[in-house]
């Protein structure tokens, strides 16, 4: 079975943005998922009965499961690898990037991690929508951080008439035109948007890889709960979070038993929809000596494979959901159902036909005396997912 990675989430955002105000929103609806926060200073952070401000290097546990670590930069490896540990039972790491690091830089540190147990999980860029014009001025690098964004979340969009929100959003969107902008207020923004919730009831089970029933359960409760409010979610200052969504998206389920066509795939995830932000799930190819389960995980521009045998008694075939906002979910559908293979065995013989799945294959290399593996690449990664030329032709390539 593929490895379990935790995805890690980079939050960012200038000062008064409400990034702390979404984390402290995440850490408090968690819903029996286990985050791990990780912080530079506790000063913000609701924890009760606490007054922990400044102190670097702690780990405190939130009562609810989530754990919080204030930290340096020249320390984060070490807490990204103490949350990683099965232990402590930890589903999603968020690093808050206030004075830590440019959010660029704790993308590349998370990219070159040698710490298999970890995966990137995008990075989620908070703005002021009452400050924005005010805050480009004086950081004219906003435009620099929006444009590398895999989400941007409008925060305070409470706060401006429809007609300033309307512009602002046109400008983001130009700014990051592939990435999906939410606008959001009091930093509430689903959950389900930036990871794998935990189904309810399963808080005391061992920490195991959401299944693809898990999450279509999920995505079906909370369209349930959406209601007919649908994607214009958005609260004022009385609402107290409880029993319903804050800022909705969209999502497509699509499963297959008869084997994907690598080619049209890697097309489809090539030209990807703008507001397509997570695909999760995994794709059965019909190639020869590649029928084995490849476990896909995509985020932003990020993209990795992670193949591994079929459980015994499992049915191969392609499982996959599909998370953004804004998509058009029918031609998303439409353009999945038509990388299926066409007549039976049709990619069996196509011996370059998996060149561009394989340039994202991770596996795992075993450890020297025993020990366990790490991960490892057919190429060694780039930015953003990007890998090495193993030998295949240009034309092969996932940009």
């Amino acid at each position: 079975m593929a490895r379990r990675q935790i995805p890690v989430v980079v939050l960012a955002g200038f000062l008064g943005s409400g990034k702390t105000t979404l984390l402290n929103h995440l850490l408090s609806s968690s819903d029996g998922t286990r985050v791990g926060a990780i912080v530079n200073d506790f000063g913000r952070i609701e924890i009760d009965a606490m007054a922990l401000a400044g102190q670097v290097d702690s780990m405190v546990s939130l009562g609810n499961g989530c754990l919080c670590c204030a930290v340096d930069t020249s320390e984060l490896d070490g807490f990204l690898e103490r949350l990683a540990r099965p232990g402590a039972g930890i589903d999603v790491i968020v690093i808050e990037a206030s004075g830590l690091a440019e959010p660029q830089e704790l993308i590349r540190m998370i990219l070159a991690s040698d710490n298999g147990d970890i995966v990137y999980g995008g990075l989620v860029e908070v703005v002021d929508a009452a400050e924005f014009a005010r805050t480009r001025t004086a950081h004219p690098e906003l435009d620099r951080h929006v444009g590398i964004a895999d989400l941007v979340v409008l925060n305070k969009a409470d706060r401006v008439d429809e007609a300033g929100l309307r512009d602002t959003l046109e400008t983001l969107e130009r700014l990051a035109p592939r990435a999906p902008v939410i606008p959001a207020a009091h930093g509430r923004i689903d959950a389900g948007l930036l990871f794998d919730e935990r189904p309810r009831g399963e808080e005391t089970e061992p920490v195991r890889q959401l299944s693809f029933e898990d999450l279509y359960r999920e995505v079906n409760r909370e369209r349930a709960a959406r209601g007919p409010a649908g994607r214009d979610g958005g609260c004022g200052d009385g609402c107290d979070g409880g029993g319903h969504l804050h800022s909705a998206y969209d999502s497509v389920e699509f499963t297959s038993g008869t084997p994907l066509d690598p080619r049209r795939l890697m097309a489809f995830l090539d030209g990807r929809p703008d507001g397509l932000y997570r695909i999760k799930g995994w794709v059965h190819f019909g190639a020869d000596g590649h029928r084995e389960k490849f476990t896909l995980h995509a985020v932003g521009d990020f993209l990795r494979f992670y193949p591994s045998p079929w459980s015994r008694g499992e049915t191969p075939g392609t499982q996959l959901v599909l998370i953004g906002a804004g998509i058009d979910t029918g031609a998303v559908r439409k353009e999945l159902e038509a990388c299926r293979e066409t007549e039976p065995g049709e990619g069996a013989a196509d011996e370059t036909g998996m060149w561009g799945v394989l340039r994202y294959v991770q596996r795992e290399q075993p450890g020297p005396l025993g020990e366990p593996g790490r991960p490892g690449e057919y190429g060694e990664p780039g930015a953003y997912g990007e890998a090495a030329d193993p030998g295949e032709p240009e034309d092969a390539e996932y940009a």
